[in-house]
């Protein structure tokens, strides 16, 4: 259980594995702090939700990972109410795949901006307050298509693997004022996007993973708590690879 009173900051917390994310540390008594940018239909039965799991305080407000303002003043928000930010995941992600032959600029700049400009912006202005208190763990959403690559995802594959040398980097720059950096490269998750797959792309997608099925949001979060907490103290600068054996 959560003694302390600790908070995570959790981009992209209100869906997919961002939310079973929120709700793994809210089960621990975190303090939850994250962020939509478009349907706030849901924002208020997920508050309930992660109060009723346990969290201690939630706040979940519009911001873009990408406006370096919205961010800022949702990050102040996060210290004016609970004080501190123990643990941050940079989540937030978006694909907008194509063959590079017709890749559009706009499809490349868009998910880099998103992905890997956006984890610059949030962990840049959370380490400043992670340095006051010596202490921090950061853990950042890459992807095993960042380390094998992917047809017809370019754009998102240099994002992810950009994530990666982040990550390693800033590893290496913050272990002596105690904050450590790891990344975490999905495979294959279920998610809406993978439901609506035909059974016969399925069968295809298993054929490329010796474990034989896909892994739940349940099962990331599993591994994002672990680096968040204690119990990894002596881990940073890894990239650990959740993909059933493909990589």
């Amino acid at each position: 259980m959560n003694e302390e009173g600790k908070t995570i900051f959790i981009t992209g917390g209100s869906r997919g594995i961002g939310k079973e994310i929120a709700i793994k540390f809210a089960k621990s008594g975190y303090n939850i702090v994250t962020n939509y940018v478009s349907d706030k239909t849901d924002v208020e039965k997920l508050k309930t939700e992660l109060k009723n799991e346990g969290a201690k305080g939630v706040i979940i407000e519009k911001a873009d990972v990408t406006n370096s303002q919205d961010m800022e003043t949702l990050v102040k928000k996060a210290i004016e109410s609970f004080e501190k930010i123990d643990v941050l995941v940079n989540n937030a992600g978006i694909t907008k795949d194509n063959l590079l032959i017709r890749m559009s600029e706009e499809e490349f700049d868009r998910v880099i901006e998103v992905n890997l400009k956006g984890t610059y912006i949030v962990t840049k202005l959370v380490t400043k307050y992670m340095m006051k208190k010596r202490k921090g763990s950061i853990v950042n959403l890459s992807s095993i298509v960042g380390i094998v690559g992917n047809s017809g995802q370019c754009n998102y594959s240099a994002s992810k693997a950009g994530i990666i040398g982040f990550t390693k980097s800033i590893a290496k720059e913050l272990a002596s004022r105690n904050i450590r950096a790891n990344a975490v490269a999905p495979g294959f998750i279920e998610t809406d996007m993978t439901d609506v797959l035909q059974e016969s792309v399925k069968e295809n997608i298993f054929k490329q993973i010796p474990l034989n099925r896909m892994g739940t949001a349940k099962e990331v979060a599993e591994l994002v708590y672990f680096l968040g907490e204690d119990t990894s103290a002596y881990i940073t600068g890894q990239v650990i690879s959740i993909d059933g054996g493909m990589s």
